[in-house]
């Protein structure tokens, strides 16, 4: 069964860090474009960042850049986005994705979406 799931996700405080993890079964992880989006309650799914099949590229939504980290081990077929200075505006519903060749923050363009990892950011 192919499937991403993530996990990680919590509660923490302005300022505080949290690193999400995505871990694929059932698939090649190296075959795949990876990303993380997000999406709170009542709005659009958007994008956080995106990694390359090997993880030499990267992309960043500019309200994470300089703040958030993405970054992937296709022999663990997991990967990863550790969140540093989180803040309250952070909060949402994570999602990772897997995509054989997204455009790379488009979220239409994914194959395969894990289940969700709540962040919440309190003041």
């Amino acid at each position: 069964q192919v499937q991403l799931v993530e996990s990680g996700g919590g509660l923490v405080q302005s300022g505080g860090s949290l690193r999400l993890s995505c871990a694929a079964s059932g698939l090649t992880l190296s075959d795949y474009a990876m990303a993380w989006f997000r999406q709170i309650a009542g709005k659009e799914r958007e994008f956080v960042a995106s990694v390359s099949w090997t993880g030499r590229s990267t992309y960043y939504a500019d309200p994470v850049k300089g703040r958030f980290t993405i970054s992937r081990d296709n022999d663990k077929n997991t990967q990863y986005l550790q969140m540093n200075s989180l803040k309250p505006e952070d909060t949402a519903v994570y999602y990772c994705a897997a995509g054989t060749s997204p455009l790379p923050r488009t979220h239409q363009s994914y194959d395969l979406w894990g289940q969700g990892a709540p962040v919440t950011v309190s003041s």
